[in-house]
């Protein structure tokens, strides 16, 4: 698999890392340096990474992976209560339990195709939501959320009120305090947290590079190419389209986990369907089926949500000082509708702009700039050759 990668390949995860790990600087200019942006940065953007492994690659929607992110959620925390609040095992279950999960939903799901596949998950992310929050209220604690907790003293007291972390108490790791998630011994809080995070972005994209080079990734978008003729040729496709769902719902079960050893919470409203249309709209921004993009999605939605929502008609008339008080009052009332509480009107005229005008997303944007830069080099160098080196 690592033989199929070009030179070009190994350079573009060279500057993808660099850039993440530059993410505290680089982002200070805009605002958006604090360890809480970041890290939402770094987790959404493994889970669009995740979700355009089956929706770029295959073509097949899912309106329901934000089950899988729920149950990453939910195993982290239960792992923290039950085991340690070493981040390390929460990772690993989280994953695998999010990969048995999404088997079971792709298993039936994965029947039908089209807008049938994509209501299929949607009502099965529904149905994880309302188990979530009522009917498995002892597994996840109802509309409360999961919580780490203190150590219980007695067994009388409720595992969802009192943990027992058996490894950390085998080793006599003294507990001070309110828990915090560690990496032996490192709190993951604050940038130390974002890292740990950076890190597991750039390993799975380095992943999903992988996998778009390979003979897998090569099936996987035949299929999205043109499933019949694969079908009409011999070649079952179920055992691909399986195996990419898996493979992207484990990524969202990694988001899952990180968005618990972040914030070591877990609750049911990370399971609804607005959670699952979230990511779709970081996918398309982005541009569907490139590697990058995802990533500049999930960032731009995230920045939005906590920079645009933040904005009240104080700041606005700040930044419109300059124009006269008539004019600036206008435009105040004008752009107010689409800041604060608002924000989601910006989002979706920027949704609706870059659907219409890029249809590739932000990535056939950058395509598009660096092929009229290309073509206005390429036309000097002719403008300046003599006439007889052009013949």
């Amino acid at each position: 698999m690592l033989k199929s990668l070009t030179r070009n390949d190994w350079l573009l995860l060279i500057g993808f890392s660099v850039i993440v790990l530059i993410l505290p600087w680089a982002l200070q200019p805009i605002g958006a340096a604090y360890p809480d942006l970041l890290q939402k940065f770094a987790i959404y953007g493994i889970f669009a990474i995740g979700f355009n492994i089956l929706f770029g690659l295959t073509g097949y929607l899912s309106f329901g992976h934000a089950a899988f992110i729920g149950v990453g959620s939910y195993v982290a925390v239960w792992s923290f209560k039950l085991l340690t609040m070493n981040v390390v095992p929460a990772v690993f279950l989280s994953v695998a339990m999010a990969g048995v999960f999404a088997f079971l939903i792709g298993y039936v799901s994965l029947r039908r195709s089209g807008i049938y596949f994509s209501i299929l998950t949607l009502a099965f992310a529904q149905m994880s939501y309302n188990l979530a929050y009522s009917v498995l209220t002892p597994i996840t604690n109802g509309e409360t959320g999961l919580q780490v907790r203190a150590i219980r003293q007695s067994a009388a007291v409720s595992l969802r009120d009192g943990d027992v972390r058996i490894i950390d108490q085998l080793f006599g790791i003294q507990e001070i305090g309110v828990p915090i998630t560690n990496l032996f011994g490192m709190k993951m809080s604050g940038y130390p947290g974002f890292y740990f995070c950076a890190a597991l972005l750039i390993v799975c994209f380095f992943i999903a590079m992988c996998i778009n080079k390979s003979n897998f990734g090569m099936m996987l978008k035949a299929i999205k190419s043109n499933q019949n003729r694969l079908n009409y040729t011999g070649i079952h496709t179920r055992p691909y389209l399986i195996s990419a769902f898996v493979i992207s719902g484990m990524y969202a079960g990694l988001a899952g986990s990180l968005l618990a050893i972040t914030d070591p919470i877990a609750g049911a409203e990370r399971m609804q369907w607005t959670a699952s249309g979230e990511v779709v709209l970081m996918t398309i921004l982005g541009g569907a089926g490139t590697l990058v993009g995802p990533v500049l999605g999930a960032g731009l939605i995230k920045y939005a949500e906590q920079k645009v929502s933040s904005w009240n008609e104080g700041i606005l008339h700040n930044a419109l000082s300059f124009l006269p008080d008539g004019v600036e009052d206008f435009f105040v009332g004008l752009f107010s509708f689409f800041v604060g509480e608002g924000w989601h009107l910006t989002l979706g005229f920027l949704f609706m702009v870059i659907v219409i005008f890029l249809p590739g997303g932000l990535m056939e944007g950058a395509r598009r700039i660096g092929g009229a830069f290309g073509r206005r080099r390429t036309e000097e160098n002719t403008i300046g050759e003599p006439a007889e080196g052009r013949g």
